[in-house]
């Protein structure tokens, strides 16, 4: 079961790598994947080797705290403002669908993939569209 929650994984954060590939920005189709295959297996790993709810709510604490680093190195700030943060805010949200892939939460997995993609799908558009 395994190999297919990684499988799962690594397809629910597709749309979202090939939508930030086609734009260009920043992280893109290697990166958003493997984010979410690494997350699970974290958790998979982590889930299998201890036991309790404490020992995986660390693993789990870990993952997160490390997606957030992960994501802040993707954030450039300069006198103009910040960029980067949308990539940001998608790593970590791609790293939320590993690990609820990993918990077989996977109606929750594919809901934020779905909502993680059409926010950079469609937030490009309405963020022009407000600015005139």
């Amino acid at each position: 079961m395994n190999l297919t929650q990684l499988g799962i994984a690594f397809l629910l954060a597709l749309p979202i790598a090939f939508n930030r590939e086609n734009s260009e920005q920043g992280a893109g189709l290697r990166t958003f994947p493997l984010v979410a295959i690494a997350c699970c297996a974290f958790m998979l790993v982590g889930v299998s080797v201890y036991s309790g709810s404490d020992a995986e709510a660390r693993i789990m604490y870990g993952i997160i705290t490390g997606m957030g680093f992960i994501g802040g190195g993707s954030i450039i700030k300069t006198d103009a403002g910040a960029s980067g943060t949308a990539t940001a805010a998608g790593l970590w949200l791609t790293g939320a669908i590993g690990i609820s892939v990993a918990y077989k939460r996977y109606e929750i997995a594919v809901v934020l993939s779905v909502v993680g993609f059409l926010i950079f799908q469609f937030s490009g558009f309405i963020k022009r569209g407000s600015k005139r």
